[in-house]
């Protein structure tokens, strides 16, 4: 016999003895110590621990997004006027461009063919890298780009 058979054969007899217990009662199992129940104590069962599992619910997920900025308009002054014999510059813009002569490679806007343009009281020349303004009179704007939403051009070239 082995010294396992021994002891399971020991711990049987001696509940049996005791009136105790049955040899149901008592489970050894492989790997462990033997275990030796005293008369007038119950059975005793010795599994391995389990480790403890605890499962909670989830929260719910809660996305906040926060507000879009507030838009934040300033007002404009009203633009002014330019009124001159000949307009130089890099860039000119407006609401509106009247002219008898625009030389620009690039014009934006919608384009009025027009007779001619009579400016009176033209304060001059301008010479500028950008003229801008609310309403635009001038004999000639000579520039690389001209924008304005309407413009009326007695002669318009493009190079």
């Amino acid at each position: 016999m082995t010294s396992r058979s021994i002891v399971f054969a020991t711990v049987t007899a001696t509940l049996l003895a005791a009136g105790v217990a049955v040899a149901a009662d008592v489970i050894v199992q492989p790997g462990q110590s033997p275990v030796v129940v005293q008369p007038g104590q119950p059975s005793v069962t010795v599994q391995p621990g389990q480790p403890s599992v605890t499962v909670q619910p989830s929260q719910p997920s809660v996305t906040v997004q926060p507000a879009p900025p507030a838009t934040v308009v300033v007002p404009q002054p009203a633009a002014p006027t330019v009124q001159a014999s000949d307009i130089e510059a890099t860039e000119v813009r407006a609401q509106t461009i009247y002219a008898n002569k625009i030389k620009a490679p690039m014009v934006q806007g919608t384009i009025h063919q027009s007779d001619s343009v009579k400016i009176k009281d033209t304060k001059g020349d301008i010479k500028a890298p950008s003229v801008s303004a609310g309403v635009i009179y001038a004999d000639t704007i000579k520039a690389r780009t001209v924008v304005a939403e309407h413009i009326y051009v007695k002669d318009l070239e493009r190079d």
